[in-house]
């Protein structure tokens, strides 16, 4: 999402990502300006308590041009909130419901609209299902019965063995100069198991689409909201004989907080303040466990979902220019995304959604479609593609541990299949989704940084497809539930790759062991 993969990509069911389709998109009034000149002035009839909303403004990367948009904002009754100059998006407020129309006629402005279909209030992510927290006595029981050596939970952390992580400890955990940052819902950093790894110096909010490093800005704004938590844990936990352990245990985890702390979404403006942000506090890889709200899918086609789009790919590729690698969750839907239709019914979720069917090579999932971003699937523990899981040939690039409810182990004391990792208050819990198996391959990532201090992003992309295991499509018909349908089809896409799992599983072995 901004859901978490779904919302937070997570089988946990969070809300959706906000966003309108283009049918319903609302749209501010007031004539439009000639082309390439400053729009009218708004009238002073616009009442003080008009509902605000907010914009993406997309100009060309230039001071003079970033400067005369500024003035126009203003005229056109807008107020600038942010200006990322270095990507030329600025972030602005206005009650004028022609605003984006306005601001679309002056010259300079390549791209612009509303990133939320409802005003904004006082103040996603992919998770499938609800989480599961660990009980006191279950805690208790695991730490009294953990092997030696082994941290307290790690018996029921199936995941870390599926890619080789516990293996890969012994030999590198990680390196303290790699800093993963997790977009997300925030991040505690005051959980045992979380405050040995963290970077405070590399953490913010950035609800409202500007950055806050005020102390504990990044924390969530309430228990509930721990998305961001459990997938730090499962990129970083420390091996410090607390609770469990993270794939990558030695490298350091920052906190970007994006999600509104009242409707839990993720915004266009906080997400591109975050990629800003880890770009310009020298962070090498950033998990997205989340779709950018409000709409699952962005069309080019309409002016909104356009500059949404523009926005947050500037950013993101900002953050690449800067030597960052962006791994996201693929969603939670079932849906292919190298099909030619999908129905989306969620869109957008600030609001009332509106069925609509999209083209997903035009209407992109963002962040996890666009350039450069490692997309990742899901997998539970046969080694299957989770129930959940969106796919798509020649979309996914890797797969990684998530969870699933169909898929269940008999080898650990909880039997539990989904993914267990850090809460707020120091707590435990279980979750699945692609939200999920993203921190996997993140934490496999970072191992690869570690190993290889050097390599890009682009160069620790191609190292973690080569040193993926490769996965067959399914021999038997795809029907995980077992009720006798056929729930998707995975399609070969040569070179080992396919449209379940991409280039296969990630390994934290091979990561720090191959060269």
């Amino acid at each position: 999402m901004a859901h978490l993969r779904s919302r937070r990509r997570t089988a946990l069911t969070l809300p959706l990502g906000v966003a309108l389709a283009a049918s319903v998109g609302f749209v501010p009034g007031a004539a439009s300006a000639a082309p390439n000149e400053s729009p009218a002035p708004v009238s002073a009839r616009a009442a003080k308590d008009a509902p605000v909303f907010a914009y993406v403004v997309n100009t060309r990367v230039d001071h003079r041009t970033i400067a005369y948009v500024k003035r126009a904002i203003a005229k056109a009754g807008g107020s600038v909130v942010v200006a990322h100059e270095k990507i030329g998006v600025i972030v602005a407020h206005s009650s004028d419901p022609r605003f984006g129309e306005r601001i679309r006629d002056v010259r300079g402005v390549l791209s612009a609209g509303a990133t939320h279909t409802a005003p904004l209030r006082a103040a996603g992510t992919t998770d499938d299902g609800e989480a599961k927290l660990l009980s006191k006595a279950d805690a208790k029981a695991l730490k009294q019965s953990a092997a030696p050596g082994a941290e307290p939970m790690e018996a029921d952390q199936w995941d870390l063995r599926a890619i080789g992580a516990d293996k890969a400890a012994k030999i590198n955990p990680g390196s303290r100069k790699v800093t993963v940052a997790v977009i997300d819902t925030g991040v505690d950093d005051t959980h045992p198991d979380l405050a040995p790894n963290f970077s405070a110096e590399q953490s913010a909010s950035c609800v409202g689409g500007k950055a806050d490093t005020s102390a504990g800005a990044w924390r969530p704004a309430n228990k509930d909201h721990y998305h961001g938590t459990h997938v730090a844990g499962e990129i970083g936990a420390a091996r410090n004989g607390v609770g469990v352990a993270g794939v990558a245990p030695g490298v350091k985890i920052a906190g970007i907080k994006v999600a509104d702390p009242v409707d839990e979404l993720f915004y266009p403006e906080n997400v591109v303040c975050a990629f800003v942000f880890a770009a310009e506090h020298s962070v090498e890889i950033t998990n997205n466990s989340y779709y950018v709200d409000p709409w699952l899918y962005n069309c080019k086609d309409d002016p909104d979902q356009k500059a949404i789009l523009d926005a947050v790919n500037r950013a993101q590729l900002y953050a690449q220019r800067k030597g960052i690698l962006n791994v996201a969750s693929a969603g939670n839907s079932n849906h292919d995304l190298a099909s030619d239709a999908i129905v989306d019914k969620s869109s957008p979720d600030d609001s009332t959604p509106v069925t609509r069917t999209i083209d997903p090579s035009e209407c992109l999932d963002v962040p996890t479609q666009l350039p450069g971003v490692v997309t990742t699937s899901a997998t539970g523990v046969k080694n299957l593609k989770s129930s959940y899981s969106t796919y798509g040939k020649g979309v996914i690039d890797v797969t990684a541990p998530g969870g699933d409810k169909f898929q269940l182990p008999t080898d650990t004391p909880s039997k539990n299949g989904n993914i267990l990792s850090t809460m707020p208050n120091g707590e435990y819990g279980w979750l699945r989704g692609t939200s999920m198996a993203a921190p996997h391959a993140a934490g496999v990532a970072a191992l690869l940084k570690s190993t290889h201090p050097k390599a890009g992003p682009a160069e620790l992309q191609r190292l973690l497809k080569k040193q993926a295991d490769p996965m067959e499509c399914p021999a038997e018909p795809y029907d995980p539930d077992s009720d006798g349908d056929v729930d998707a089809v995975c399609e070969s896409g040569g070179e080992g790759r396919n449209g379940f799992y991409g280039s296969g599983m990630v390994d934290a072995l091979d990561a720090v062991k191959k060269k």
